[in-house]
């Protein structure tokens, strides 16, 4: 796709963010699965469901605009997620590993951040309040689970990591 005015630019945008949560529903979900305390695992799962419904709202957002919403990859969230499981493979034992799951959970968490950021404030510039306003959402969800993983990692998972 030729990016030729500011609402391709936006479309661009949205098109990687759909390339972004599908990558990242399938990394929770492996990322659950090697999880060991309780919390993370159930934040983890918790925030797989989240993920796919934000999907769900970005192509609506894509068809609304008859946009084909797998027009690209994001190939920077399949170096975070190769660089997640790089690390994982080298963490040893279940503390460390949860520690090490968090810090990589918040590395993609922050990407997501500031992509739905961006995207909504295209939105808002290009006066698509109704996708401003659906982005805005999501962003907050976004803001949600890092707080809770911050919360889990200081509180609980963290502490027995530097315990072992």
């Amino acid at each position: 796709m030729e990016i030729k005015n500011f609402k391709d630019m936006y479309i661009a945008e949205l098109q990687e963010l759909v390339s972004v949560e599908d990558q990242l529903a399938e990394a929770l979900l492996r990322m659950a699965a090697a999880a060991s305390h309780p919390a993370l695992k159930e934040a983890l799962v918790d925030h797989h469901a989240e993920t796919v419904t934000q999907k769900h709202r970005l192509v609506a957002i894509l068809r609304q605009h008859g946009a084909d919403p797998t027009a690209h990859v994001d190939q920077a969230m399949e170096a975070l997620i190769r660089e997640t499981r790089k690390m994982l493979g080298m963490l040893e034992g279940d503390d460390l590993r949860d520690a090490g799951l968090i810090a990589s959970a918040q590395k993609l968490e922050h990407y997501e951040i500031a992509a739905y950021g961006s995207a909504a404030a295209l939105a808002g510039q290009l006066e698509l309040r109704n996708d401003q306003a659906t982005l805005h959402e999501s962003l907050m969800e976004e803001k949600e689970i890092d707080a809770l993983l911050t919360d889990i990692a200081k509180g609980e998972v963290n502490p027995d990591a530097l315990a072992a």
